[in-house]
């Protein structure tokens, strides 16, 4: 599954990194420590969190992860959306809670 059929099926949020969202979707991480995610995700992934700063872009960048994925409504600060546009990687945004959102995801794949 691609980034862009993600977030037509779950109606996300486009908030930067538009250019990637053809990336191709290996699994999904949930975490809101970085040290964890920079452990643990693996490339593909999509990562679900609400940590909104630019260092979330870094380890994106750098664990090569299919797009992020902010829950209940927030946003990213500007440089992250900067760093995200730069790096290709897509920033989204979903209102829904880490469980449903992670839940939907997990059905959109393993279905």
């Amino acid at each position: 599954m691609k980034v862009r059929e993600l977030v037509d099926k779950l109606g996300l949020k486009v908030l930067s990194g538009e250019n990637g969202l053809d990336r191709e979707i290996e699994g999904c991480y949930v975490s809101d420590l970085l040290s964890d995610v920079m452990g643990n995700a693996e490339m593909g992934n999509v990562w679900v969190t609400l940590q909104t700063h630019k260092n979330v872009m870094a380890i994106a960048s750098l664990k090569e992860l299919a797009c992020v994925i902010l829950v209940k409504g927030l946003d990213a600060s500007d440089d992250t959306k900067e760093q995200s546009n730069e790096e290709g990687i897509p920033f989204l945004s979903t209102t829904m809670q880490t469980y449903e959102t992670v839940g939907k995801i997990y059905q959109l794949l393993n279905n």
